[in-house]
């Protein structure tokens, strides 16, 4: 079955940088598109990045410049880098499988604050 491990989420200061992974098994990971997206509670789950199979990626304004999203199809994990944090982005952060498909991981908590 489908399952998708995030990891990586933590507090860091304002300007700070973390490394979200998110392992994949249960599929043929490099055929699919993935994604990250964040949720703040009270508020709807957002998408962040999204890469597909080709590479080719989307991002969310509110992160275009300071995120990357990429892939390691040899380990089947998806990551997120992020520079730069704002405590804005504080959030619940999920990677997802493919654009129309319902699978999620559980979320990695991320705080940035002083």
């Amino acid at each position: 079955q489908v399952q998708l491990v995030e990891s990586g989420g933590g507090l860091v200061q304002p300007g700070g940088s973390l490394t979200l992974s998110c392992a994949a098994s249960g599929f043929i990971f490099s055929n699919f598109a993935m994604g990250w997206y964040r949720q703040i509670p009270g508020k709807q789950r957002e998408l962040v990045a999204r890469i597909f199979s080709d590479r080719r990626t989307n991002y969310a304004d509110s992160v275009k410049g300071r995120f990357t999203i990429s892939r390691d199809n040899a380990k089947s994990t998806l990551y997120l880098q992020m520079n730069s944090l704002k405590p804005e982005d504080t959030a619940v952060y999920y990677c997802k499988l493919g654009v129309d498909y319902n699978y999620w991981g559980q979320g990695t908590q991320v705080t940035v604050s002083s």
